[in-house]
């Protein structure tokens, strides 16, 4: 256990704040062209990957009493992104829109370099930032994901996804055998819908309509609009198509994670749409020492869904009996997630482990495998 006084070091949380000069790599490619464009993907899924190859995993555990204040150089990481995110977005646009040296599919390829940090670290610390009471980090969080328009993702996340994960209700949880192409399509049109009706019962248990002003959905709805227009404003229409593509390529990156961190697990039916709690080994872990790094302990998914409210340097690592284990760190898994022959190879026999270790009085895996449980009903996780 890493006490307190150890943790709160700002040597021990600088590794996470390297995020914050990445950026630079998107205006070497904006400035060079060429084979500079590669930068952004190099600086952080291939270093990172050749990093965990060279550091390994990191199984050590913060105190998770330590306290908030000695916590800053962990919170100022994710408190200064925005500003950040926001000037490497619509400066790039600026930029690029008149860049003569760059052609058509150069400039698209930087977006493409704009888009990777606006998922890779954008949305992993709206992710952060949502999941404090803090009233400035929520809005915070509100505002890094307007910039990649999936406003929605904060409500989906935090009253369905939470909740419910590893059940029927969850469209976040990938079914065993489903491969990633057909989730991302299935995922971008049902998770919108799910988090309006979330809204809207949650309002209705306050007396309230749907449309009432209550609802975050018009927030959500106004600030992704002056995104776009801000974006128009200062690219004209080739600086909106600019500005859409970094905001589905950030979208691609989180339903890529999303994909890997519960894929083929379930939480066991009680009957009558009863769920247990949810647990540690409910969600895949990786305790890769550098991609932690670069996603701020994301990858102890597993503690994160069993103590969702506990911030990102205090989340604990299980052993592999306690919690599912991930072979390589996500850098790895999410482009082994993109060739659902390859996928299903290194993750089916796993998810059959899994089941057998936790689950061995289970012997009939059709209905879980098929989605056809009943949804819970009003059943929530810890």
């Amino acid at each position: 256990m890493v006490p307190a006084s150890t943790v709160a070091r700002f040597r021990n949380a600088a590794p996470f704040g390297v995020s914050i000069l990445l950026p630079i790599l998107v205006c070497i490619a904006a400035a060079k062209g060429g084979w500079y464009v590669l930068l952004p993907p190099m600086g952080t899924w291939w270093l990172y990957t050749m990093l965990d190859a060279a550091m390994g995993r990191y199984t050590e555990n913060a105190d998770p009493e330590t306290p908030e204040q000695d916590l800053f150089w962990y919170r100022l990481i994710t408190l200064i992104w925005f500003p950040i995110q926001f000037v490497m977005i619509y400066g790039m646009i600026w930029y690029v829109v008149g860049a003569n040296h760059l052609l058509l599919v150069e400039k698209f390829l930087v977006f493409f370099g704009v888009g990777i940090l606006s998922g890779t670290i954008g949305i992993v610390y709206a992710h952060e930032l949502m999941h404090q009471s803090s009233r400035l980090e929520r809005w915070l969080g509100d505002l890094l994901l307007a910039t990649v328009l999936y406003s929605h993702f904060r409500t989906e996340h935090l009253l369905v996804h939470h909740p419910y994960v590893g059940t029927t209700r969850d469209a976040v949880t990938a079914k065993y055998n489903e491969g990633f192409h057909h989730y991302f399509l299935r995922v971008l049109r049902e998770t919108p819908t799910s988090a309006w009706r979330a809204e809207k019962a949650m309002l209705a248990r306050r007396g309230l309509a749907a449309l009432d002003g209550a609802n975050p959905f018009w927030r959500y709805g106004a600030l992704q609009l002056l995104a776009v227009i801000l974006a128009v404003l200062i690219g004209g229409w080739l600086g909106l198509a600019l500005f859409l593509y970094q905001a589905f390529v950030a979208i691609w990156q989180l339903e890529l994670t999303n994909y890997v961190e519960h894929y083929g697990l379930t939480r066991k039916h009680l009957g009558e749409g009863k769920y247990e709690h949810v647990m540690p080994h409910h969600s895949w872990n990786a305790d890769h020492k550098a991609t932690n790094w670069l996603l701020i302990n994301l990858q102890r998914h597993s503690d994160h869904h069993y103590k969702p409210a506990r911030r990102f340097p205090l989340l604990q690592t299980y052993p592999d009996h306690e919690a599912p284990q991930l072979p390589y760190g996500y850098s790895v898994m999410t482009m082994a997630a993109l060739v659902p022959p390859i996928w299903r190879r290194m993750m089916n026999p796993r998810v059959r482990a899994w089941r057998k270790l936790h689950y061995p009085e289970i012997t009939d895996w059709t209905a879980y495998k098929a989605g056809t449980l009943p949804p819970p009903g009003g059943a929530r996780g810890r």
